[in-house]
């Protein structure tokens, strides 16, 4: 093995220098020159540009869903803007009324046209009036009363302490006090327009504490100061203005009610940074509130209502009314009341307009009617417009288009508030019957005097209200900027748990949080990169001083999320993996992407990730054909490596070949790594059987315990930064045909970033394949996620997360009874069931019940290959329905404990998921009972006809499945399903008939409408799977075959625990051959001598003679004298035949070594490397391996040097297989190797095949089996018996329906009477059943279903951004900002391997016009010198990069026809890459230097050879040791530390490298 140095040298030669220009001859390392190829065979074949089913509709989606984004943007707009002004508008019509003794100009349309009237409103609408005002307010609380009932009762919110209680009570109750002022004392005496104004003057507080949160810290902080008390000074005049130039005393209250209201937003302008104590202890405060807040409101929402009940009662008694009055006119307020209309003598004084003032009364007054709903119609415009413009706001907050769709429009609502009253006001002004049959005439706003709008700026004081817009703009300046994720919750978006329904638009500014954290610049990157040196993985250690303490603080890294994909194989096929590794390539150049990104254009991306892909592939070895004592990898193993090559040259358009798997023996058997083209590593561990457990379970314990484990828990760093990382390290577990797209991962990521008690979370599975049983899976699929995920997400949790494509983190499988559990060996009947057959569900169970949420992602879609035979689909089912079953009634069982510890898991969703236990355990009862009652409406037969017509086959099926093999058991179900499919469409026949004659409004009518109308609509709202629904009438068909004859299969063969999918025949060992041929000749011997000739021939088989003996044509032989034949000659013949059959082998072997080329009858030689590289051939003959039985027996030998011994953790026979290519061979550390054997010892070791435990199991298991057969038919015996009984009994018990009446009329003529009879249709038995279990559960999911839809429409519009080759947004972005917004588009462009040398390989002259213009013989030509990649994409992006010219424009050879850029992109690109390459010179001058604090310069730099000094971990090891792949260290990929050397132990060594293996010995 290479030393430490000498292979750091090797590293440093073959990297890549970053800080020189990339040249043709340092980019030419990565090609390699293949084998010449001769003229005659130059003609090329190219990967197909096939679109797999995660590719076919990606580009159509895309478009889609920038389409709906845009939509988004206006739609959100214009809906927080129209109901912010309707809803603010609505408040302030409500206040216009209160005015007590209020005079109105009243409509003289239906009066009088030359008269003038008056109207003054009485006490009996004013009342009214209050009512819709404190309901306005009291509809909001009681929301945040239901939310805070809803989370302490479904989830969790600890008790507040009393210092909590009292601020919080003190500061709501003064809100409360202050709006009850504003809008009872004050906003009555001012005209609308002024009382709109003044409502931007509720910010004081705010803005103080504000001011006060200002450190020193903040950038411009004096300038931001200085406009802080500009704000403070601009609220402070909104408290005397209006007092001032009103002459009202009530208006002194403004500055109280400002106050007070302002208070109620202090939250959010409290920080910790804050240089005063007394705001440093209110930002505690505020920190703590937010365990206790819902426990808190539930009181104080009840409080806040009676304390605003309470004002208004105050209000009415300050004005010398009785405030009984408030209860007494209630009634007669909402209720019909007259309105006294007075005509009045208008005394022109001069103006244009009259004045009420103005006017005396001439006696005559006239009652109209009174429309006493205005007040309701009122109240449920503004309630329903507060309540849009709030959803609708945290809609945009949560899809992240706040500031368009948020804060522009909060921002404007006043302003158009404004202008609207006084448009409307002038309108009414200048003809009060303009809004006659619209508004009631004695109702308007309190109209301001009329003004021109000189006056308008001067009298109104409409340049002062500016200043108050402006300074309420700055206090809500982070509205403008938001920093929270998406799809954050609303905890996280606002600080109360709901809006004020009187101040929408102030309430959603200020309860908007401020997201405090300091959002990170790109000219930052230099300081993160430089930290980033001591990073996890590469460098961690000790650099900060030598005293060998470990560092305690969290690093901003530990926060990068790390996903390991992890997928299980077994008998894949070559489609299926190049599926699988497709997928892995994509997500591999994706990562590649946003790695270099950062890097080389300084951007942060907040959606970066750490990627290394594990395959674990059971079962992957087999005996070697040379000998019984060795192992070879099998042909899936072969199949996976040669497919590589053919998958990345797919994803990436060209020819490319990935660099041969590094080798490595190890204890459960070996372990193949590829550095894929995006520099992540795919690491295939390769088990085998006899070293360790194999099956699904066993290989994630393995992946479990070692990425957890072994690689995360053994580091030596703080348990503080372990906790941090473990939060954010996720494993995706992945089957070995699965196809999906970055896209999909992000999109779980976002989900487990939104909630950090998620545990797992899963995707949309669509089964691919071809054929009736697929076409079934399709719509199976479709509605099981659309309605049944879909619901459990929403109403509680999902109960399983399938291993095919699932994401889990790793803080919540290292949790107590999660992992640990996960590696109980199965010892019971149950726990084959329940552990093994479903192992994906059992984790899910245990994930639940420690308390984590599983949760279900729409948007994010996966691709796997579903059984496409019957027999295959009846076995996969046979392992899922058993286990299924168990863990729901496992997680049933401790319900109680369940919700007890997991928030998201309450009594109402356990009493949904004992519905679907009790429908999936009655499902074939209930079946039997739909099919009875079918076959009497579709063939016209009775009852106990169809009953024992349909029981026959049923008990023949179950007979079959306790009695016969599972063949013979499979092709009776798949006979009896095709029968049950003909005899439903005759059912759906007769049904449709029937539907017919009962009408429309009949119970299966209803039903049936219902259902159908559910799936469609589910269709519509999921586009892109509508064609899933087509195949509903094969699901309809098959509904006997799948939740009758399945169930009962599955249940009767509970005793069977193999996979059932996927099997195939395993090699056998010479022996086991042997012993199946005498075996067989046994047999056949005895079926001869059992059958009539043999037994005429002679049953003794020759082994007796007599001494007399005859015969009759060899029909018979008799015996006389009968004695043992004697066996020496048979003896001798055989030791003779024996002997010659060993010389024979022998001179075999001799002539292959003297002749190699020779043709020869026996099988290729093997040797060992270490035999075949030196000495005489002749003195290194071999024999050629015998049978076992052979080489045991023999002593004597003609081989000259003895077989090559092996140690399997250093010589395996199976890493010299050619087949897996000429990698390398390198070995594990020895603390991964301890690792290993621990694990296997403890947990992993090969469970030996004993006889006795494994009768105990098989009896145990068909005990198991036939208990549950008892119980589940006495159950389904009983129900059907009961139903059936009372459907006998229909006439005496039944209900009558209230829709579909038919009416018979009839005319007597003896009697002349005309008799009337309706006939009523009836709800018989069944259906009620029917309509009651199933149309419950219907309704449940589709409400469950069309809320998640919005969630899902919501998680993808969030993770949408609309196209950057968008000039509009281009011109609106300046072009830094531009490229920091599309650097992972661009950067993708840069990097990909197809046209980089200005060559498309496979796209040249693709059009049709261009057919006849193809230089085929100059492609054909220049391929056949050409070298081909061994692709590298972060090289290919240093190419283009670092030779991009601007003034070349986008037709340079770097950019060519497929990457063109515009001309202002490539200047900012040219101006980030001149920006790297200075810091880049910069850097190097400092690491030339001899004080090299990280020490980590590499050999490059080191022109004395000498070995570079490491640092030292904690327990005084180096680091390469404990971190160097395949310890388990990962490098770091964001940032790398040495800025010369990229480390080639995660990277691509480009230059040519002998392919030797060499070993040496220990």
């Amino acid at each position: 093995m290479a030393t430490g140095g000498k292979s750091r040298r090797e590293e440093s030669d073959n990297s890549d220098d970053e800080l020189l220009p990339l040249a043709n001859d340092i980019y030419g390392g990565s090609q390699r020159t293949v084998q010449e190829t001769k003229g005659w065979d130059v003609f090329r074949e190219f990967p197909p540009k096939q679109d797999s089913g995660s590719m076919e509709t990606q580009k159509c989606l895309e478009f889609t869903v920038r389409l709906f984004k845009v939509l988004a943007y206006a739609v959100t707009f214009i809906v927080v803007l129209a109901s912010g002004v309707i809803a603010k508008g609505a408040v302030l019509f409500m206040t216009s009324q209160l005015k007590k003794d209020k005079r109105l100009a009243y409509c003289n349309r239906n009066l009088g046209r030359d008269k003038q009237f008056v109207v003054t409103l009485p006490d009996e609408e004013r009342v009214a009036w209050m009512w819709v005002l404190l309901a306005a307010f009291a509809i909001p609380e009681m929301g945040t009363l239901i939310r805070s009932v809803r989370i302490c009762f479904f989830k969790s919110s600890k008790r507040p302490s009393m210092v909590q209680f009292v601020v919080v009570f003190i500061s709501e109750s003064l809100h409360t006090i202050g709006l009850a002022l504003l809008f009872f004392k004050v906003l009555p005496e001012l005209d609308v327009v002024k009382g709109a104004m003044i409502t931007n003057c509720l910010c004081i507080v705010p803005a103080i504490l504000g001011l006060l949160s200002r450190n020193s810290r903040d950038s411009k902080r004096f300038i931001k100061v200085i406009v802080d008390m500009v704000a403070i000074v601009a609220q402070v005049t909104g408290f005397i203005v209006w007092p001032l130039s009103e002459n009202k005393p009530v208006l002194w209250l403004i500055p109280i009610s400002s106050l007070c209201i302002s208070i109620g937003w202090w939250e959010n302008y409290v920080t910790r940074r804050s240089p005063i104590g007394l705001i440093k202890s209110l930002a505690r405060l505020k920190e703590e509130l937010n365990v206790c807040r819902y426990n808190i409101y539930r009181v104080m929402s009840v409080w806040k209502i009676i304390l605003f009940l309470v004002c208004i009662l105050f209000s009415i008694w300050v004005d010398g009314d009785d405030p009984a009055m408030f209860f007494q006119l209630f009634n007669p307020g909402f209720g019909p009341h007259n309105i006294v209309v007075e005509e009045v003598q208008i005394q022109l004084g001069g103006t244009l307009i009259p004045d009420l003032a103005n006017a005396t009364l001439t006696g005559d007054s006239v009652e109209v009617a009174s429309v006493y709903k205005s007040a309701t119609y009122v109240l449920l415009i503004q309630v329903f417009a507060a309540y849009l413009c709030y959803i609708f706001g945290k809609f945009a907050c949560k899809i992240l288009i706040q500031g368009f769709s948020y804060a522009f429009p909060i921002n404007l609502v006043i302003p158009l508030v404004v202008n609207f009253l006084i448009a409307a006001c002038g309108l009414r002004n200048g003809d009060t019957c303009i809004f006659h049959g619209t508004i009631p005439d004695y109702l308007f706003f309190e109209s301001p005097s009329v003004f021109t709008l000189s006056d308008f700026i001067t009298r109104q004081m409409a340049w002062i209200w500016l200043l108050w817009l402006l300074s309420q703009t700055w206090i809500t300046i982070h509205i403008w900027i938001p920093k929270a994720e998406r799809l954050a919750s609303t905890e996280k978006l606002f600080i109360l748990p709901m809006y004020n329904g009187l101040l929408i638009d102030q309430s959603m500014a200020l309860n908007r949080k401020r997201d405090d954290q300091k959002d990170v610049k790109t000219e930052d990157l230099a300081e993160i990169e430089k930290e980033k040196g001591d990073e996890y993985y590469e460098t961690i250690s000790v650099h900060t001083d030598n005293t060998g303490t470990s560092p305690k603080a969290i690093k901003s890294s530990d926060q990068i999320t790390r996903i390991y994909a992890c997928a299980t194989m077994w008998h894949e096929t070559k489609d299926e993996m190049m599926e699988f590794l497709k997928s892995i390539l994509r997500l591999d150049e994706d990562q590649c992407a946003r790695r270099v990104a950062q890097k080389y254009l300084r951007v942060v991306d907040p959606d970066y990730y750490e990627f290394e892909t594990h395959i674990f592939l059971d079962d992957a070895f087999e005996i070697s054909d040379h000998s019984d004592d060795d192992s070879q990898v099998n042909r899936f193993v072969k199949l996976l490596v040669d497919t590589i090559d053919e998958a990345a040259s797919e994803v990436h358009q060209t020819i490319i070949r990935v660099r041969p798997p590094k080798k490595f023996p190890a204890p459960y058997g070996g372990r193949l790594t590829w550095v894929l083209p995006g520099k992540t590593k795919m690491i295939c561990h390769l088990k085998d059987k006899a070293k360790i457990r194999h099956r699904k379970r066993w290989s994630q314990v393995m992946y479990m315990y070692y990425l957890l484990g072994h690689r995360l828990m053994e580091l030596p760093i703080s348990v503080d930064r372990k906790e941090v990382m473990a939060e954010n390290t996720f494993l995706l577990t992945l089957d070995g045909d699965i196809d999906f797209q970055p896209h999909a991962v992000r999109l779980l990521i976002d989900l487990m970033k939104k909630n950090k008690n998620l545990g797992a979370a899963c995707g949309r599975i669509h089964p691919v394949g071809s054929g009736p049983m697929v076409w079934y899976q399709m719509f199976e699929y479709a509605i099981g996620h659309w309605l049944q995920k879909a619901t459990e997400h929403m109403i509680g949790c999902v109960l399983c997360s399938p291993g095919c494509f699932s994401l889990f983190r790793g803080k919540a499988l290292m949790d107590d009874n999660v992992m640990k559990k996960y590696t109980l060996r199965s010892d019971e009947a149950r726990h084959y069931v329940q552990y093994d057959q479903g192992e994906d569900r059992w984790l899910c169970t245990l994930l639940l019940q420690r308390g984590y949420r599983v949760e279900y992602s729409a948007a994010s879609d996966a691709y796997t290959h579903c059984p496409e035979g019957f027999n295959e689909f009846y076995n996969q089912r046979r392992r899922w329905v058993p286990s299924t079953i168990a863990n729901i009634m496992d997680l049933l069982a401790d319900y109680k404990h369940t919700i007890k510890i997991n928030d998201n898991i309450s009594s109402p969703y356990i009493a949904y998921q004992m519905m679907l236990m009790g429908g999936t355990i009655l499902g074939p009862g209930t079946i039997f009972l739909m099919l009875v009652g079918a076959f009497v409406a579709a063939f016209r037969i009775d009852n106990w006809t169809s009953f024992e017509y349909n029981l026959y086959p049923i008990a023949l099926f179950m007979f079959v499945c306790f009695t016969m093999k599972s063949e013979y058991q499979l092709l009776v179900a798949q006979i009896l399903s095709t029968a049950y499919a003909m005899i439903m469409m005759a059912v759906i026949v007769g049904t449709a008939l029937q539907l017919g004659e009962d009408g429309i409004g009949s119970p299966s009518a209803i039903f049936l409408i219902s259902l159908s109308g559910s799936f469609f609509i589910a269709a519509c709202l999921h586009p892109q799977e509508f064609w899933c629904i087509v195949p509903g009438i094969i699901y309809l068909l098959s509904i006997p075959s799948m939740y009758l004859l399945l169930i009962l299969y599955s249940i009767i063969n509970l005793n069977v625990v193999s996979w059932g999918t996927r099997e195939v025949q395993t090699k056998k060992t010479k022996k086991e051959i042997e012993q199946e041929k005498k075996d067989a000749e046994e047999a056949k011997k005895k079926a001869k001598q059992s059958s009539l000739l043999g037994f005429l021939q002679g049953v003794n088989s020759n082994e007796e003679e007599g001494s007399i003996e005859f015969s009759f044509a060899g029909l018979f032989k008799c015996l006389l004298c009968t004695h043992p034949k004697g066996n020496e000659e048979k003896v001798q013949l055989l030791h003779i035949a024996t002997t010659l059959n060993k010389l024979e082998k022998k001179i075999d072997n001799m002539e292959k070594i003297v002749d190699p080329h020779a043709q020869t009858r026996g099988r290729k030689l093997s040797l060992g490397l270490r035999g075949s590289t030196n000495g005489d051939a002749l003195n290194t003959v071999a024999e050629g391996e015998e049978d076992d039985h052979d080489s045991e027996s023999e002593t004597d030998t003609l081989s000259t040097s003895p077989r090559e011994k092996r140690d399997d953790l250093i010589n395996p026979y199976w890493i010299e297989d050619p087949d897996l290519k000429k990698g390398e061979v390198d070995f594990l550390t020895p603390a991964e190797l301890s690792f290993w054997k621990d694990l296997i010892d403890k947990y992993l070791y090969p469970i030996d095949a004993n006889k006795e435990e494994q009768a105990r199991i098989s009896r145990d298991l068909k005990e198991l089996r036939d208990s549950s057969v008892f119980s589940f038919f006495m159950i389904n015996a009983l129900f059907v018996l009961i139903v059936f009984l009372l459907q006998l009994n229909k006439d005496n018990l039944h209900i009558k329906w209230p829709f579909g009446v038919k009416t018979n009329i009839t005319y007597d003529e003896v009697s002349q009477e005309v008799l009337v009879s309706k006939e009523y249709l009836q709800l018989e038995p069944i259906g009620l059943v029917f309509v009651f279990f199933f149309a419950l559960i219907l309704v449940i999911q589709f409400t469950a279903m069309m809320f998640h839809r919005f969630g899902t429409l919501s998680h993808i519009l969030a993770s949408t951004e609309l196209n950057w080759f968008c000039p509009k947004k281009s011109d609106d972005l300046s072009q830094d900002a531009l490229l920091d917004k599309n650097a992972i588009a661009i950067v993708k462009d840069l990097q990909k391997l197809n046209g980089l040398d200005d060559d498309y390989d496979n796209d040249s002259g693709s059009g049709p016009q261009n057919v006849g213009r193809r230089k085929t013989i100059h492609n054909l030509e220049k391929a056949r010198q050409k070298k081909r990649n061994i692709g590298t994409l972060d090289v290919a992006f240093k190419k283009r990069f670092f030779n991009m010219n601007a003034n070349d424009g986008p037709g340079t050879p770097v950019l060519n026809r497929k990457m063109t850029l515009r001309r202002e992109t490539l200047k900012a690109l040219e101006t980030r890459r001149n920006s790297v390459m200075a810091e880049r010179r910069k850097s190097q001058m400092q690491t030339l230097g001899a004080n090299n604090e990280y020490g980590v310069t590499g050999m490059l730099n080191n022109n004395h050879g000498v070995v570079p000094r490491h640092r030292t971990s904690t327990a005084n090891i180096s680091v390469k040791d404990v971190f160097a792949e395949p310890n388990g260290g990962m490098v770091n990929r964001a940032y790398e530390a040495s800025l010369g050397d990229e480390d080639d132990s995660n990277s691509m060594r480009l230059q040519p490298r002998t392919n030797q293996v060499s070993f040496q010995r220990f």
